[in-house]
């Protein structure tokens, strides 16, 4: 059912984007010269709406872009004129490589750090915890960009400020990135774990004279995996469309930087092609997460219209 879903939600979303922009106020016959750094002019705008088919209704001009884009040809860049699907295959792993380091990052802190506090809850070890989440969580993501920059390159000299090169540009923009989901989901992750103590068959399984290790990890850490899952689903989704900030502080040769500069001179095909990627990998991430939770939770598999034969 989730796959057959999947393409119309495609269209749909590609349809959505493509209304959106034409409704944004301003011309882009006027973008397109100005982004071009052509001059002007009435004959010039006149020229460049017919060149892109603005003179066609919203009707027309989608279904010539819907069915150009089915041959992988979404459009030229306003700013160099280059194939927008080029220039963005040209940024893209730059992005992937932050935004999959920073989900590592995130799921072995928020294990380590929500184990830590739910078994030595009620102790300094929780206590400190919740303090890094609230902090952690509250502080927004310019801030912590520039002060972790501030204090460990500008004043420490311990990493370096910007760009991509050796292991040590990683650092503070994947932390940067990282930071506020550990803040959130450690204390997501604790509270699965320590629901679990209530649950009938908990204990059933010490009456039976499991040891305490077997318990922790055969039920409740595989419980808290099993919470955890849809949400990181969404962590990298959101690692992934929310490189804006971090790549530009940092500054980091990637997407985010190139939909920055694409926002400010107002290059439509750019953003059009940005938004639509990452909204299909929204929904190409929770379709891999639904049928993972479907495989390592054998409950999902037996529900009515749940994922069945995975």
């Amino acid at each position: 059912m989730a796959l057959c879903a999947l393409v119309p939600s495609i269209v749909f979303l590609s349809f959505v984007v493509f209304l959106a922009l034409h409704l944004i106020p301003g011309d882009p016959a006027v973008a397109y010269l100005s982004a071009s750094q052509l001059p002007i002019t009435e004959e010039a705008i006149e020229r460049v709406t017919i060149e892109l088919g603005l003179d066609q209704t919203v009707w027309e001009q989608y279904a010539s872009w819907f069915f150009s884009a089915l041959t992988m040809d979404f459009g030229t860049s306003y700013m160099t004129g280059e194939p927008v699907i080029e220039e963005f295959l040209f940024y893209f792993p730059a992005t992937v490589e932050l935004s999959v380091w920073a989900f590592l990052i995130v799921i072995l802190s928020v294990i380590g750090l929500g184990s830590a506090s739910a078994y030595y809850r009620k102790t300094w070890v929780d206590y400190s915890s919740r303090l890094f989440s609230i902090v952690g969580a509250s502080l927004p993501s310019f801030w912590l960009g520039f002060l972790l920059l501030y204090v460990f390159s500008m004043t420490l000299g311990i990493f370096p400020s910007g760009n991509r090169g050796t292991v040590a540009h990683y650092v503070l923009p994947v932390l940067t990135l990282a930071i506020p989901y550990i803040a959130i989901y450690s204390r997501l992750f604790r509270t699965s774990l320590l629901e679990v103590e209530k649950l009938p068959w908990m204990s059933h399984a010490k009456a039976r004279g499991l040891s305490e290790k077997t318990i922790w990890l055969k039920f409740q850490m595989r419980h808290g995996v099993l919470a955890l899952l849809p949400v990181l689903g969404v962590v990298m989704g959101y690692l992934l469309a929310g490189t804006f900030i971090v790549e530009n502080i940092f500054s980091w040769p990637g997407v985010g930087r190139y939909m920055m500069n694409a926002i400010v001179q107002r290059d439509y095909p750019v953003i059009q092609f940005y938004i639509l990627v990452i909204a299909c990998l929204f929904l190409f991430i929770n379709l891999i997460v639904d049928l993972l939770q479907a495989w390592l939770d054998p409950r999902q598999r037996h529900q009515k219209g749940g994922v069945k034969h995975v």
